[in-house]
């Protein structure tokens, strides 16, 4: 049975759009891989100043994606997230019904 969550990640900023661009379709994947999930909405920020400086890093770029995923799929998700040089937070809440 497939929940809604709310997925708020914070991209490494580099020179390149392309780069960043890379970074959030592997996010994506992370989320659809083995059909756990599927993306319903993504809402990208753009590049924010950081309120810390993390990983010497003072701005990130800032995305939230609307997520449709099954329990099952959330641990290897978090692990890819927490295991990833190019996000620097991430935070993954439920959403209620």
């Amino acid at each position: 049975m497939k929940r809604n969550y709310e997925l708020a990640f914070i991209v490494r900023m580099d020179p390149q759009q392309a780069v960043i661009d890379e970074h959030i379709k592997h996010v994506q994947e992370w989320v659809e891989a083995d059909g756990y999930g599927e993306v319903l909405t993504m809402n990208r920020w753009g590049q924010r100043r950081l309120a810390y400086e993390i990983d010497k890093q003072r701005d990130g770029y800032y995305v939230f994606l609307d997520i449709n995923i099954d329990p099952v799929g959330l641990p290897e998700l978090e692990t890819n997230l927490k295991l990833a040089t190019s996000v620097l937070r991430y935070l993954l809440i439920r959403k209620e019904s």
